[in-house]
């Protein structure tokens, strides 16, 4: 996408230059470069998942959502069919899609749809919302889901603070943060209704968000948003955030956590193995997962990236455990 997306950044506080120009160009997504490189089956590491187009973005706003699906096949007559999964959200949920993608085909046999458009939050989801918003109205939440009918709708957003996405109306979490609280809450409300208006039985998953550290007390706030929510709305719940967080501190950044035993099993996952550390971050990104380059060009990450994996298996978990329990 041509316009920098991040979190809020007070006047004089650490970045102002280095956030909002160096670093999210990151909305732009990564680079194959120095060669193109699948993107590698998480339960697969040495495998790559099955290609397919890019999903729809702000860039290219004529193009559909990637649909990801299994091949046709004659169940047993005492399997159960997979959930449909639908996914949407902003440069983090582009990035992660295939790999989200193969994760519930793995695990849940999910019908699968990746929908995420970079530089956006939830209002551009929304019906309604005029005809600059970054997503389309045949790709807007209640759109998808009238015409994909899914069990789950996976909404992964950070949160748009610094007014770059037309429909917030120039409302910043750095100079209003009380009207940026109520708007988002608002916005959560009124996606809830349109999704729920459009099939029923679809429950959502708000993806919680890992630390920002710019401004964290904005993270947690809008990760509780999601929370109330939930609450009220029947929703569900993934930490992933928590998984790429510090055992001691949810809410502190870090670049660098310790390798878990599937990343020290699996050794391009483990990007230190002599110190048992793995990159969550690039050095020039703190927002990002994946760890190739950025361009200006959305698409799912091309190579293996540890924080990439930790936030889809958080994701994947949750509906996982949600098949398991209505099964049961």
């Amino acid at each position: 996408m041509g316009r920098p997306w991040i979190v809020g950044v007070r006047a004089g506080a650490l970045a102002g230059a280095l956030a909002g120009v160096l670093l999210l160009t990151a909305c732009g997504d990564p680079s194959s470069d120095p060669g193109p490189a699948p993107t590698p089956s998480p339960l697969s590491p040495l495998s790559p998942l099955s290609p397919a187009s890019p999903p729809s973005s702000p860039s290219s706003p004529s193009t559909g959502p990637t649909t990801h699906q299994r091949p046709a096949a004659t169940p047993a007559a005492t399997e159960r069919p997979g959930p449909t999964v639908l996914y949407l959200g902003d440069s983090l949920a582009m990035e992660n899609q295939k790999v989200l993608g193969g994760l519930l085909r793995d695990e849940t046999k999910a019908r699968y749809t990746g929908a995420p458009y970079s530089g956006t939050t939830l209002c551009d989801y929304l019906e309604g919302t005029g005809e600059d918003s970054l997503v389309p109205p045949k790709d807007k939440a209640a759109a998808l889901v009238r015409r994909l009918r899914p069990d789950f709708v996976v909404l992964q957003f950070w949160g748009n603070a610094w007014g770059y996405t037309p429909c917030m109306d120039g409302i910043t979490y750095d100079k209003a943060r009380d009207r940026y609280f109520a708007r988002y809450s608002a916005d959560a409300g009124r996606l809830t209704e349109q999704i729920a208006g459009a099939a029923n039985g679809v429950r959502i998953v708000w993806v919680l968000q890992g630390p920002d550290p710019i401004t964290p007390d904005r993270v947690r706030r809008v990760n509780a948003v999601y929370e109330r929510q939930a609450r009220a709305s029947g929703g569900l719940l993934a930490d992933a955030g928590k998984a790429v967080s510090p055992a001691a501190g949810r809410y502190t950044w870090a670049q660098y956590l310790p390798c878990t035993a599937y990343e020290r099993e699996h050794g391009p996952y483990c990007t230190q193995p002599g110190s048992g550390r793995t990159a969550l971050h690039r050095d020039d990104d703190y927002l990002h997962f994946c760890l190739a380059p950025t361009t200006s060009t959305p698409k799912p990450c091309p190579v293996r990236s540890p924080g990439i994996l930790r936030i889809t298996r958080a994701i994947s978990r949750a509906i996982s455990e949600a098949v398991t329990a209505t099964a049961d």
